[in-house]
């Protein structure tokens, strides 16, 4: 079953078109139809101009033969194409002249002055001197079935010509006049929880501003909300750190101070639990920060130094033979900020080293084109798990402690940004392991 276009301008050029298509079609068929009843009635005059005018010389002609009766055919004086002939005959029908392809089957008996129409033929009947000469010119139907045709020809080729043409005329200014529409789709494509700016609508047609007007309010109760979230995590997040600190500074002094087992292990579980807790408040931040929208930097800077610092931080002293760094010789230049570019490395990294089994190792490789890839060993996971990886506070099948926001504040940093994060278990090349792969954006 035959579909419109789903875009608004393929619609409007097949509309219009067609339109002009059919316009034109009936156009033409009006006008081949009063073209055939005008050359009808041109031919007709012919006809009839011919035989007016032939008749008087041909009674002049007659009357001064000096042998009365004898047929005469006219010679022509070069080959050409006779498209009207005629019988001059008299009284009696004996035929007094003829031109000089006439061929009497062709013209009936004289009946009458008029029009007269066999199956091939068009003929004009005329009499002089009282009935007792009469002349008739006759057109061969063929010869105006041919010129019609040549006609209707001449009309259709350029239309063959032009209505392509059209079409491509109308489709040309479609695309331009939905210019601005398209760079408004372009501009809300863009749009996410990083960029919810404002889109232009300046230059927009009279009927889609109300659409933008529409959407820039909605952007803006949308910007509202995001930040007020946003700013609550973040302040929630940094007014907890200090009264988390100072009771994790407490627990720890309780446990060097207890002589009791129990207390001690039960001091230990709290110390565990605000760790968890100070750790959790730090990603908190992260995720404020990944949110914010100021992602980049106002000069580039060479991304190697960096991964550098953030994977030996990473690792300390404890990890430090885990890590299989792979840098490019030549420098990694890019206008992401540099601390959310260590935010998100730190994740990766940090996120590889955890899910991984004790001692095996992780590498980390920075291509030249601004590709960073952390792999790490460990059972391949499940699609449905993986597809699920980035949402916040989701661990998938992980058994390890975490707090399941590292891959979300990646993807996060990566949408804000405008690169791409792309999780893959198993690693490529491999029967298991989980690769994580950050494409920098384009400069």
């Amino acid at each position: 079953m035959s579909r419109l276009p789903g875009s608004l301008q393929g619609r409007l050029a097949l509309a219009i078109g067609l339109g002009i298509a059919l316009l034109w079609a009936a156009t033409a068929v009006t006008t081949t139809s009063i073209l055939r009843r005008e050359m009808g009635e041109m031919f007709d005059s012919t006809l009839e101009e011919t035989a007016q005018r032939l008749l008087p010389l041909a009674v002049l002609d007659i009357i001064d033969r000096e042998e009365q009766g004898v047929s005469r055919r006219i010679s022509t004086l070069r080959t050409h194409d006779e498209f009207f002939t005629y019988l001059v005959r008299d009284d009696q029908g004996r035929i007094l002249l003829r031109s000089h392809r006439a061929v009497e089957a062709d013209f009936p008996p004289f009946e009458g002055t008029g029009f007269r129409q066999t199956a091939t033929h068009r003929l004009y009947y005329d009499a002089a001197l009282q009935g007792t000469i009469t002349i008739a010119v006759a057109e061969p139907l063929d010869h105006r079935d041919r010129i019609e045709r040549e006609t209707q020809m001449a009309m259709a080729l350029p239309l063959l010509l032009l209505v392509p043409l059209s079409l491509i005329g109308i489709l040309w200014m479609v695309r331009r006049t939905l210019r601005p529409v398209r760079a408004l789709s372009a501009a809300l494509a863009t749009r996410g929880g990083g960029d919810l700016s404002p889109v232009d609508s300046g230059t927009l047609p009279a009927e889609i501003t109300p659409v933008a007007r529409a959407i820039n309010q909605l952007l803006s109760r949308l910007r509202a909300t995001l930040d007020a979230e946003r700013s609550f995590t973040a302040n929630a997040a940094h007014e907890l750190r200090t009264p988390l600190a100072a009771a994790l500074a407490q627990t720890q002094r309780l446990i060097a101070e207890t002589r009791d087992a129990d207390a001690a292990r039960r001091a230990g579980d709290i110390e565990s639990a605000l760790k968890r807790l100070s750790r959790m408040s730090e990603k908190l931040m992260q995720l404020s920060r990944a949110e914010s929208g100021r992602l980049h930097a106002e000069t580039a800077s060479d991304m190697r130094p960096l991964l550098k610092m953030i994977a030996t931080d990473v690792a300390g002293p404890s990890a430090a033979d885990r890590i299989d760094l792979r840098l490019p010789d030549t420098p990694v230049m890019s206008d992401m900020d540099p601390d959310a570019f260590a935010i998100l490395t730190r994740n990766l990294i940090e996120n590889a080293l955890k899910h991984s089994p004790a001692d095996s190792p992780v590498q980390v490789t920075l291509s030249a084109a601004g590709s960073l890839g952390v792999i790490n060993d460990g059972p391949a996971l499940a699609p449905e798990s993986l597809a699920r990886l980035t949402a916040r506070f989701e661990r998938g099948e992980a058994t390890a402690d975490g707090s399941g926001l590292g891959l979300a504040i990646a993807r996060a940093i990566a949408e804000g940004v405008h690169g791409q994060l792309e999780l893959h278990s198993p690693a490529p090349s491999r029967s298991d392991g989980f690769e994580a792969v950050f494409r920098m954006p384009p400069r």
